[in-house]
């Protein structure tokens, strides 16, 4: 047996554009990976069952509650975090249109809801009430549902 690696996972995981190399267990959830071992604190713990979309971030270009999927799950795959979703100093305009709408106010689940709309939107550029409804069910407390949909609409008619 070697003593020395015992109790040690290691993952590699592609996390906004850069490979890192974390020591993690393979069933760990990706949003503590994210979180506790690659530092990136943008991505929020809500409610730990997939359900709140807190911990939204993109997998592979496709928004995934990250507390529901494991580390082993994925590897080889590209994430990207709240943190890697504008490019330099540049915004993404979902989050150039939460400013110009005044969307968040505690903010705690932003940063979920913004990877939930920019998936959307890369999917559904122009998307109906319907596909809103259908595409974002991250849970606001405090109630900013309305601005979110101002500001998905505003982006879809620029």
């Amino acid at each position: 047996m070697d003593w020395a690696n015992q109790g040690t996972a290691m993952a590699n995981l592609t996390i906004n554009g850069k490979t890192l190399t974390l020591d993690v267990e393979p069933d760990t959830p990706l949003l503590w990976a994210i979180r506790e071992n690659a530092g990136l604190t943008g991505t929020k713990y809500g409610c730990g069952i997939a359900q709140c979309g807190a911990c939204t971030v993109h997998i592979d270009g496709v928004a995934m509650r990250s507390c529901g999927v494991s580390v082993s799950e994925a590897e080889g795959k590209k994430i990207t975090t709240i943190e890697g979703l504008a490019s330099g100093n540049t915004l993404h305009k979902v989050q150039d249109a939460w400013i110009a709408h005044d969307v968040p106010q505690c903010g705690y689940c932003q940063s979920g809801m913004i990877m939930a709309v920019a998936a959307l939107l890369n999917e559904k550029p122009k998307p109906t009430d319907a596909d809103i409804d259908e595409a974002i069910t991250n849970i606001c407390r405090c109630g900013t549902f309305q601005q979110v949909r101002e500001a998905i609409h505003t982006i879809a008619s620029a």
